[in-house]
């Protein structure tokens, strides 16, 4: 595969410290809203700054027949293994599939890491599947080989479905009585390791009725991984390096985006994973251009935004890279004001919390 994709970076004297705000625990979603178009909207409106407080399902009042919205159809697997080192019943191990490399080699988040050296033996669901340890790559990650009884299974997906448990944030600590909760309704291509949660909002009337007024629904695919959510660890945000995510743009969506845009409609990203697969694909006079591959790109204050028009998004953690992008799509001090004002009326945050429209 070729290098990834990474945009040069802009100069700037931000640090990571710039991004932080406070955030009363109470105010982190534990469950998604019932039903998914009730949640909370704040409208940004940037060129004069007024914010609006109204419904996700109004959503539909802010877009205009011949925009274009963006959506990111990659689905969250069962990628939470529990199982235990191969022989050793007492010796617990969880595993986080982060990233398919091969057929069955997976790059994976292993705790306790000390316990998975090179060429330990792994074994979960009473068996059902079994994984080798073959590398450790940069931060402590391992590359796991897997094996399994191919006659019973097609590939890990089949087992995941079985004995895998939803790769939840951290920060919900809720049960989840409803998986398919933690997917968008139009989620397609397994292989993400969390939600593209913006897109969370969306019930299948609302997208219908959407389309009926003439706007368009164009699929991309980014397969979420730990790096869109890793905390940004260095005080400088230029010393940052986001670890790379595969993404595609299919030629249909590519060429309805352009399409659109070209007539005059806008481009509505929904989430920060879209946002940034149109960027990673668009070329310097905004065009589209149908690709796929590794994205890296880093977007922060300074960052001059090709192919997205409105954003539609999640409110995010402080001093994380998703913060950074809004901040870039609108303005630092501004943003954070945002955010205050969210705190203040006391909006859901996170993976379940509420959106926001930024246009």
């Amino acid at each position: 595969m070729s290098e990834p994709i990474r945009n040069k970076m802009p100069a700037t004297s931000l640090q990571t410290a710039d991004f932080a705000y406070d955030l009363p625990q109470e105010l982190i979603a534990q469950h998604p809203a019932e039903p998914r178009d009730s949640s909370r909207l704040l409208v940004v409106r940037r060129a004069s700054g007024a914010l609006e407080h109204r419904r996700f399902r109004d959503i539909i009042e802010y877009l205009n027949p011949g925009d274009v919205l963006v959506v990111n159809e990659s689905k969250v697997i069962p990628a939470r293994l529990y199982g235990e080192v191969e022989g050793r019943p007492d010796a617990g191990i969880e595993l986080l599939l982060l990233r398919q490399r091969e057929q069955d080699l997976w790059e994976t988040l292993v705790k306790p890491g000390k316990r998975a050296r090179e060429g330990m033996e792994l074994s979960f669901g009473e068996g059902k599947l079994r994984g080798r340890v073959e590398k450790i790559c940069d931060e402590g990650n391992r590359l796991v080989r897997f094996d399994y009884d191919r006659t019973k299974y097609a590939n890990v997906y089949e087992i995941l479905h079985e004995i895998g448990q939803m790769p939840l944030p951290p920060y919900i600590t809720e049960h989840l009585r409803d998986k398919d909760r933690y997917q968008t309704v139009y989620a397609k291509v397994e292989g993400s390791a969390a939600a593209p949660t913006a897109g969370l909002h969306f019930t299948p009337e609302l997208l219908e009725k959407i389309k009926e007024k003439g706007i368009a629904v164009a699929p991309v695919m980014l397969h979420v991984g730990l790096g869109t959510f890793r905390p940004v660890k260095v005080e400088k945000l230029t010393d940052h390096i986001m670890h790379t995510e595969f993404f595609s743009v299919p030629q249909t969506s590519a060429d309805l985006i352009n399409a659109r845009r070209a007539a005059g409609g806008r481009i509505v990203c929904v989430g920060t994973t879209s946002c940034r697969t149109l960027e990673t694909a668009a070329d310097e006079a905004g065009v589209i251009r149908a690709m796929s591959g590794d994205t890296g790109i880093f977007i922060y204050p300074g960052y001059k935004f090709r192919a997205t028009d409105a954003l539609i998004t999640n409110f995010h953690l402080p001093e994380s890279t998703l913060l950074m992008l809004v901040s870039a799509f609108y303005d630092r001090e501004k943003m954070l004001d945002v955010y205050k004002t969210a705190v203040r009326e006391k909006y859901r945050f996170f993976s379940f919390g509420d959106a926001m429209l930024i246009e």
